[in-house]
C-alpha cells in the first residue's frame, strides 16, 4: 500500500480548515452573538412601535392650548390572518360587512403595489376610541393576525387660534421618501405650529418586542425587554400668544372677513394672530378630518386661508408714517415742513383727491389729518432728490428703506406659509412703462396704493418698529421651547436705517390722530387713560367696497402692544378697524372695557358683513 500523496494531504487539509471555520463560527454565534436566536424566534415575537406623546402647547401665561388623547389603531400582519367570523369582527369594531370588504380590497392592492408587506404590521383600522378598543380587545384572540396599537391624537382645548396651531395628519408619500423617521401610517404636523415645530413636538419613537402565541395573543415581553427602547415625549412649547386676547379678537371679528395681528414691540412676540373667518381646530382631528376638511376647503369664505400672512393688501394711508420717516432720513423734509392741500394734489392734469382740512399742514399734522396732498409732495421730493442721478436711483433708495422695515420679502417669522408681499423697483417700472416714467407716474405709492402690497403681519411689524423708534425683532409665535434656546433670529434686533430722532414727529402725528384737540382721523380709538398712537387707512379695492385698516401702538411711552387690523369691504379705517384695534388694546392693557365704550364694543360684536346685517 502506497504512501499518502500530496493531493490527498491537500484535500484533508482543506476539509480540516473548513471544519475549524464552521466550529469557530458556531462558537461565536452561540457564545458571543445570540442574534441568530432573535431571528429564529421571529415567528413568536411582535415588534410594536412605541409612539411618543407630542409636546404640549401653552400660551404665554401658561394656559394649556393643545394636549393629547389616546386612540388605538387596529394593526394587521397579512400572512398571519386565518379565517374568522367576519360578522363578529364587524360588530366589535362597528363596521359594516361592505366596509370590511373594502378594507381587505385596499390591503391587497397595497400589497400588490408593495406599499405594505405581508409579514410586517400595517394599519387596518385607524383611531379606535377607548370604548371600542375595550370591546374589541375582549375578542381579539379570535382574530389571528390582528393586534391593537396605542396612539395619541391632538386635543385642542379652545375652539380658537386654528391658523396659529395648525393640525396633524397622516404622513404623505413625499415625506416618507425624505425623512427616515417616518413610516406608513405615522402622523406629522401639516400646518401652523404643528408643522413649523414638528421636530420639537414629535419626540422620538421607541420599540417594544412582545412574545405572542399562535393566535397572536400577547404572552409577555420578549427576552425580558433586552431589545426594547423607550419612546421620548416631544418638547413642550409656550407660545407668545395671549389666548384671552385671541378669543376676544375672534369674537370682534366674527362675521367679518379680515385679519388682526398684535405684537409686543420689545420682543417681537406675537400676542394674537387672527384670520377671519376661522374654524375650530378640533374639526381636523382624527377621523373627523376626512369629513370636515373637504367642507372647509370648498367653503366660499375660504376659512383655511390664513389672511394674516397669505393675503396681499395695499396698506393705504397707514403707510404714510413710513414715507414721512424716509423723507426725514433723506433730508428732504423736517417736522416743520409744510405743504398745501386744495382738496387734493393737482398737477399736469392729474389729481389725487383729499378730504377737507386746514391747509397748509406740517408733518405731524399731516399724519393727524391723513393729508394725501402732503404725501404726494413729499414722495416726489424723495424720488427727485438731487443727490440721486435719476428717478430710478431715487425709487430704489426708497425701496431699500422699505426692505429694512420688513416689506417686500418674508419677515422670516415662524408663522407657517408666510408670503413676501410686493414692493416695486425701478426695473419693474422700466418694463411696465418702457423706461418712460417719472415720480408723477408712480404717485399712488405715496399714499400706500398702486402696486405696493403688504401683509397684516408686515404692517403690525412696521408699527412695532415705529413704537421702538427704529428697530424690531423678527415676529415670532414661540416664547420658549422646553430644554431648547430660542432661535437666534428672534433674539437679535433689526435696524430700519432711520435715525431714532426722526420717529418723534411721526409718533406725535399718530398720537394727534387719536388725541388731537383739533380733531384727527382716529378719534374713535381713544382709550380713557391710555395714550394710544394710531393711523387710519382705507385701501382701494377694485372688487368691491374699500378695506378698513388701522395700525396703532400703546402706550406711547414704553409701548406694550402694536397692532394692525384689516376689515375687508369695511370702508373707512375709522369705521371698523380702528374701533376693533382700540378695544383689543384696551382689553390687553387694562383687562376690561371702560363702561363709556361698551356701546362701541356692542356695535363691533354685532356687525355682520358676511350675511349683510346686524344682529
Amino acid at each position: 500500500m502506497g504512501g499518502i500523496n500530496n493531493r490527498t494531504l491537500l484535500v484533508i487539509g482543506l476539509m480540516l480548515s473548513v471544519g475549524i471555520v464552521f466550529i469557530f463560527k458556531l462558537f461565536i454565534l452561540q457564545v458571543y452573538d445570540p442574534s441568530y436566536k432573535f431571528s429564529a424566534e421571529s415567528n413568536t415575537r411582535r415588534k410594536v412601535t412605541q409612539y411618543p406623546s407630542r409636546g404640549l402647547v401653552y400660551d404665554r401665561n401658561g394656559k394649556l392650548l393643545v394636549s393629547n388623547q389616546a386612540v388605538y389603531d387596529v394593526m394587521v400582519v397579512p400572512r398571519e390572518i386565518t379565517p374568522f367570523d367576519s360578522a363578529d369582527f364587524c360588530t366589535s369594531l362597528g363596521l359594516t360587512i361592505e366596509e370590511l370588504r373594502d378594507r381587505f380590497v385596499d390591503m391587497r392592492k397595497k400589497i400588490r403595489n408593495r406599499r405594505i408587506s405581508t409579514y410586517k404590521p400595517s394599519v387596518f383600522y385607524k383611531q379606535l376610541s377607548a370604548e371600542s378598543y375595550g370591546r374589541f380587545q375582549e375578542k381579539l384572540y379570535k382574530f389571528k393576525g390582528f393586534f391593537v396599537q396605542r396612539r395619541t391624537l391632538r386635543k385642542y382645548e379652545y375652539p380658537n387660534a386654528a391658523h396659529v396651531l395648525g393640525y396633524v395628519g397622516e404622513v404623505g408619500e413625499g415625506l416618507l421618501g425624505k425623512d427616515r423617521y417616518y413610516t406608513q401610517g405615522d402622523y406629522v404636523g401639516i400646518s401652523g405650529i404643528e408643522h413649523t415645530y414638528e421636530n420639537e413636538l414629535r419626540g422620538k419613537k421607541g420599540v417594544k418586542y412582545l412574545l405572542v402565541d399562535v393566535y397572536g395573543r400577547e404572552k409577555g415581553s420578549f427576552r425580558d425587554g433586552r431589545y426594547d427602547t423607550t419612546a421620548v415625549a416631544g418638547r413642550n412649547i409656550n407660545l407668545s400668544l395671549d389666548v384671552d386676547l385671541q378669543v376676544y379678537g375672534e369674537q370682534l371679528m366674527k362675521n367679518k372677513i379680515g385679519s388682526v395681528v398684535a405684537i409686543e414691540p420689545a420682543t417681537g412676540e406675537i400676542l394674537t394672530l387672527i384670520s377671519s373667518p376661522g374654524f375650530d381646530p378640533s374639526l381636523l382631528v382624527g377621523r373627523a378630518r376626512s369629513v370636515n376638511f373637504p367642507k372647509l376647503s370648498t367653503d366660499s369664505l375660504n376659512p383655511l386661508f390664513n389672511r394674516s400672512v397669505q393675503a396681499w393688501y395695499p396698506p393705504g394711508s397707514t403707510f404714510k408714517p413710513v414715507n414721512a420717516l424716509i423723507g426725514l432720513q433723506e433730508g428732504v423734509a423736517s417736522a416743520d415742513t409744510k405743504y398745501p392741500c386744495s382738496m387734493g394734489y393737482h398737477t399736469r392734469g392729474l389729481s389725487v383727491g383729499c378730504h377737507s382740512h386746514k391747509s397748509p399742514l406740517n408733518l405731524p399734522q399731516s399724519i393727524q389729518s391723513s393729508c394725501n396732498s402732503y404725501y404726494c409732495y413729499l414722495f416726489r421730493s424723495i424720488l427727485d432728490n438731487p443727490k440721486y442721478k435719476s428717478v430710478n436711483e431715487g425709487l430704489d433708495a426708497w425701496k431699500n428703506f422699505l426692505v429694512k422695515f420688513g416689506f417686500g420679502y418674508r419677515l422670516g417669522s415662524d408663522v407657517a406659509n408666510e408670503i413676501r408681499g410686493f414692493v416695486p423697483n425701478a426695473n419693474y417700472y422700466d418694463k411696465v412703462y418702457n423706461k418712460s416714467w417719472n415720480s408723477l407716474t408712480v404717485i399712488s405709492l405715496s399714499i400706500g396704493q398702486g402696486e405696493l402690497l403688504t401683509t397684516p403681519l408686515q404692517m403690525a411689524n412696521m408699527t412695532a418698529a415705529i413704537a421702538n423708534k427704529g428697530s424690531f425683532h423678527t415676529p415670532h409665535l414661540v416664547k420658549n421651547i422646553e430644554d431648547q434656546p430660542l432661535d437666534e433670529r428672534f433674539v437679535k434686533w433689526n435696524d430700519t436705517g432711520i435715525d431714532s430722532i426722526h420717529f418723534e414727529p411721526v409718533q406725535e402725528g399718530m398720537e394727534l390722530a387719536v388725541w388731537g384737540q383739533s380733531g384727527g382721523t382716529a378719534r374713535i380709538a381713544k382709550i380713557p387713560g391710555v395714550r394710544i398712537c394710531g393711523k387710519t387707512g382705507t385701501a382701494e379695492n377694485p372688487h368691491g367696497e374699500d378695506h378698513s385698516i388701522f395700525v396703532a401702538f400703546a402706550p406711547k411711552d414704553n409701548p406694550k402692544i402694536a397692532i394692525a387690523v384689516y376689515v375687508e369691504n369695511g370702508g373707512f379705517g375709522a369705521t371698523w378697524a380702528a374701533p376693533i384695534a382700540s378695544l383689543m388694546v384696551e382689553k390687553y392693557l387694562t383687562d376690561s372695557i371702560n363702561p363709556s365704550r361698551k356701546w362701541l364694543e356692542k356695535r363691533m360684536l354685532e356687525k355682520d358683513f358676511i350675511h349683510g346685517s346686524e344682529k
